[in-house]
């Protein structure tokens, strides 16, 4: 791990003083924990023999979780999310080599890293008994090791300098040791980059499809207060005029005549509201002729003069043209709602397969997208597009807003 290999090499005289040889020892003996956990799973059959192939999932998973006593820096799951279904899940694992890398270190774990961690820890354990041979000679218990016996008083003095020499030197072993494992372990146990590759495609189409489910449920929308909604108001309207000619003709009082006019009043003013709606949902110009189409109504529609400059060679991508006309709108809105201003310019441009897409205006400036939901929205949206979307509008103005959207010709 670096900051183990940094804090040796660096400052290597204080770093018996540091935090590093207590975690590198903790990190040792939970090793040795979990490597004799898995030997005795595996030496006494605890497992199912096939279900063995897959033991390296949850011990990853601990794995993973333990490599931050060392480097606090979490490390991703090298698993992306199976298909549904029992099988689906086992074609999925055994089809992918993070099983496989983890299989290996389940294996390496309980033979060969534990044997070094058990030794080295072992060594370290005499060191401490050896270092405490004063007192022990002073209780009357002699040290004996193979054919070598301390009982005297000096003896022990020489033999506590040399344990504690060999522990000193020890801990920076041990803190080599367990540093050369951690990075091991995040070497196997984290994903690729070809992983991470495949799990960054996979989000991009995940995203492509619920950008292209959400446009197709928005024109269910669209079409359903078109052809249902609204042609009941237009019904109604009609019904209450003929109610109120049918009035007119018996002599109805002026109070029936008064009900039936603001009902009638409220009719319109409903359909009015749906057809805004429908034309904010998406508005069909936007679907039948393009972009620059469905800008020039806009701003038609705007309460200020706008400038249009938006030559395209051909139609966008619907996504595209959705996100860049709502851009459009969304300035438009509060550059007469907010920014009190007299004009706008709208301009875009085409370049390879990015469209950029500017709107200035000449209001009072100091737009702020940390300020209100409208901008921030729009830079979500964008972002949604793997598009950037940036506002300059000092106080004062002009206000530019700039979105780049990538896309491609349909």
């Amino acid at each position: 791990m670096t900051g183990v290999w940094q804090a040796m090499t660096v400052r290597p005289h204080r770093f018996l003083l540091s935090r590093w040889p207590l975690r590198c020892l903790l990190y040792l003996v939970s090793s040795v924990v979990v490597g004799v956990t898995l030997l005795v799973v595996l030496v006494l059959g605890v497992v199912f023999p096939p279900a063995v192939v897959f033991l390296g999932l949850p011990v990853g998973a601990v794995e993973r979780r333990r490599l931050r006593i060392l480097d606090p820096a979490p490390v991703p799951s090298p698993h992306p999310v199976p298909p549904p279904g029992l099988g689906g899940w086992l074609r999925a694992r055994l089809g992918e080599g993070a099983t496989w890398r983890e299989l290996g270190y389940v294996l390496t774990l309980s033979s060969v890293l534990l044997l070094v961690d058990l030794v080295g820890l072992g060594i370290l354990a005499d060191c401490l008994i050896v270092a405490a041979a004063p007192l022990l000679v002073a209780a009357g218990v002699p040290l004996q090791f193979g054919g070598l016996v301390i009982d005297g008083r000096w003896e022990a003095f020489a033999a506590t300098a040399v344990a504690v020499l060999v522990a000193v030197v020890g801990l920076y072993a041990l803190s080599a040791v367990a540093a050369t494992q951690a990075a091991l372990a995040r070497w196997l146990l984290a994903p690729r980059d070809a992983e991470l590759n495949r799990r960054v495609e996979e989000l991009a189409r995940s995203r492509g499809r619920l950008l292209n489910a959400f446009e197709a449920e928005r024109r269910r929308i669209e079409r359903d207060l078109h052809d249902g909604a609204q042609q009941h108001l237009v019904l109604l309207a009609m019904t209450l005029g003929l109610a109120r000619l049918e009035l007119d003709g018996d002599g109805g009082t002026g109070r029936s005549k008064l009900l039936l006019d603001d009902a009638q009043r409220q009719a319109r003013q409903a359909l009015a509201a749906i057809r805004e709606l429908i034309h904010g949902i998406h508005p069909q110009v936007l679907t039948d002729l393009g972009l620059p189409a469905a800008v020039g109504e806009l701003a038609e529609r705007c309460q200020v003069p706008v400038e249009i400059d938006l030559p395209l060679p051909g139609r966008l991508p619907p996504a595209v043209e959705t996100t860049a006309y709502f851009v459009v709108c969304e300035a438009l809105t509060n550059a007469v709602r907010h920014a009190r201003a007299s004009r706008v310019t709208v301009s875009g441009r085409l370049a390879g397969r990015q469209l950029t897409l500017t709107v200035t205006d000449d209001g009072d400036g100091g737009a702020d997208p940390a300020a209100g939901t409208g901008l921030r929205g729009l830079a979500d949206r964008t972002a949604v597009m793997d598009g950037t979307f940036t506002v300059t509008s000092p106080a004062g103005g002009p206000t530019t807003l700039r979105v780049d959207l990538p896309c491609g010709l349909t």
